[in-house]
Formats: C-alpha cells, sequence, structure tokens
C-alpha cells in the first residue's frame, strides 16, 4: 500500500472565491482582504523567511513550546493521527511527528493546505525521513473545506501559529464549531494563541528591519495582478502594521500613498483609491486566558492541558469536545 494519498480536493487560491473575496472586500470601509492570499509560491518562500527574523518571535516560541512539550501532547491526546490544518511547509510539524512516531507503531499525518506544490513537497521529504509514517493529505482550503479532515484513527487536530488569531471573535467561534462538529469523543484539537505582551515587542514583530514583512504584505497585490488581471503599481502602496492596544490586535493594512484607480480586469470593474486609503490585509489577535476559554466554552469545546514558555509570550492549548 502506497505510503502517500493526496487528494485534491480544492484549488490554490479558487478563483470564484478570490472574485467574492474581492467584491466583498472592497465595498467594505476600509478594504478589506482575508490574508490567505498572501501565500502564493513566493509568500510562502517571504513567511518562511520572516520566521527567522529576530523580531517575529511567534515561530521560535511555539516550536521551544512543542519541543519541550510535544511527548506530553501525544500521551494526553493517545493519537495516532496529526490532522494539521493549513500545514505550509510543515517545519514545526517535525517535532509533534517525532513525538507521535515514537509512540505508535502505524503513525498518520494528514496535512491540509491549499498550495499543492508545498503539500507535495513537504510530503515527500517526511516520507524519506520517517519510515513508518503514512500521510494522507488534501490540497483544500481548511476555512470552508473542514470536511476534508480524515475521520479515521485517534485524532489530534493542530492548528498552529496563532492563526486563529486571524478571525474576530464570532468567526474564530463559529470556526471551532466546525471544527468540534467534525471530533469523535476520542479526539483532541491543538491550537496555537499568541498571548498580550508588549506594544513594542508585537510593533517589532510585524515590522522587522528587513522590510520582508513588508514585502510579504505588498506581495498579495502581486496576487491580485496575476490572478484576477488587475493593475496594482506595487510603488505606489505602503505597508503598515500596528497594534491596537484597546481592541487586542495587531492590524496590517496597504495604504495608498496616492490618489489613484486601480483595474480589476476579471471583475471588469476599476476601484478609487484616495490618497492614504486603505486596504487591511490581515488582523492578528493576542489572547489572555479567560477569553481562550470562553471562546472553547462558545464552541462546545473544554480546555484540557495548557502549554506555555516561561516568558508567558505563546500557548499550546489541548481541548476536546465538551459532553
Amino acid at each position: 500500500m502506497s505510503r502517500l494519498r493526496i487528494s485534491e480536493r480544492g484549488s490554490r487560491h479558487s478563483r470564484r472565491a478570490l472574485l467574492r473575496d474581492v467584491r466583498y472586500g472592497f465595498a467594505c470601509v476600509p478594504k478589506r482582504l482575508p490574508p490567505k492570499y498572501f501565500y502564493d509560491d513566493r509568500g510562502g518562500q517571504l513567511f518562511d523567511a520572516i520566521c527567522d527574523t529576530p523580531e517575529y518571535y511567534l515561530t521560535r516560541v511555539e516550536t521551544e513550546i512543542l519541543a519541550a512539550h510535544a511527548g506530553d501532547i501525544i500521551a494526553a491526546t493517545e493519537a495516532d493521527t496529526l490532522v494539521e490544518l493549513g500545514s505550509g511547509a510543515a517545519r514545526k510539524t517535525r517535532v509533534l511527528l517525532d513525538a507521535l512516531v515514537g509512540a505508535v507503531d502505524a503513525p498518520v499525518y494528514a496535512p491540509i493546505d491549499i498550495d499543492e506544490r508545498m503539500v507535495r513537497l513537504s510530503s515527500q521529504r517526511l516520507l524519506e525521513d520517517y519510515r513508518s509514517l503514512r500521510i494522507d493529505a488534501a490540497v483544500a482550503d481548511y476555512d470552508t473545506g473542514l470536511h476534508v479532515v480524515p475521520q479515521t484513527g485517534r485524532r489530534v487536530i493542530a492548528f498552529l501559529g496563532s492563526t486563529i488569531g486571524n478571525y474576530h471573535q464570532p468567526k474564530a467561534v463559529r470556526f471551532l464549531r466546525g471544527v468540534a462538529a467534525t471530533m469523535e469523543p476520542r479526539d483532541h484539537v491543538l491550537i496555537g494563541f499568541d498571548l498580550a505582551k508588549s506594544p513594542a515587542v508585537l510593533h517589532a514583530a510585524y515590522n522587522d528591519a528587513a522590510g520582508l514583512t513588508a514585502e510579504f504584505n505588498l506581495n498579495l497585490l502581486r496576487v491580485l495582478n496575476r490572478e484576477l488581471d488587475a493593475d496594482f503599481d506595487l510603488d505606489r502602496f505602503e505597508h503598515e502594521a500596528r497594534y491596537w492596544p484597546v481592541r487586542g490586535q495587531v492590524e496590517m493594512y496597504l495604504w495608498s500613498r496616492t490618489s489613484q484607480v486601480v483595474r480589476v480586469g476579471a471583475l471588469d470593474r476599476s476601484f478609487v483609491f484616495k490618497r492614504g486609503e486603505r486596504i487591511r490585509t490581515e488582523i492578528s489577535r493576542k489572547f489572555g486566558r479567560a477569553q481562550i476559554e470562553a471562546m472553547f466554552r462558545g464552541a462546545g469545546l473544554e480546555l484540557r492541558h495548557w502549554y506555555t514558555d516561561a516568558q508567558q509570550r505563546f500557548a499550546l492549548v489541548v481541548a476536546r469536545r465538551r459532553t
């Protein structure tokens, strides 16, 4: 039996979804787009580079927590199957896989990501390094395709990187409720949460000195130009990221440096941008434990285990469906 199965149940950056999101998002005030459109091939490479910058603590600290507690997580969940939503290059995943492969005889990894090329590349590399591993992958948008999550085995469903912070509270609860609906009583979910901290630390993390986050943000306009026959001039937009303490979130924007008109050919429409007008491209919420527990209650989940670093910068949380 083959150790690798990849189901192409979705397509990267579905054109229909992108058209819908631009049509809706550009009618909002401020204009907005979901952050998932950052991640074409170039965007994925830029994000990997951001993770290695000294300012961007999130990946480094989450990996540190995983390294300290991966064995505890696998033991507590009794998992034989690791499902990962938004797996990307699966860099941090290896720490969990080390623990899983060491604990069970027939481990299964089920990555779900919209980037087909990355799913295939990372899967091949993992199979070379883990001889007992079987991979059941899906090319899909986990945000709208939770039905693709494999239903076999005793699963831990990982949603790392504090990606949950990209959702406003009501949408986060709806998303987690959808995850809970796919879970059996024996299953668990493992979620990474970036915790509230100094505004200076947060500002630096999203405004790195090398300018990689700025380039990553602007890459969204390249995606629109390529996929939707748009004519955004990247030199006429600028990156902005700011932490709002009252809202408890970092907000990332592209703002127009001049008054301009942008054509989106696939929509047969032009959009006017005033000087200083912004497109919101991402929110990144920062959490406290009480917020997380309230979100779980609203989604029908209960917190079972809490793992953090010595400085309380980030938390990995294990939950299960409430009975």
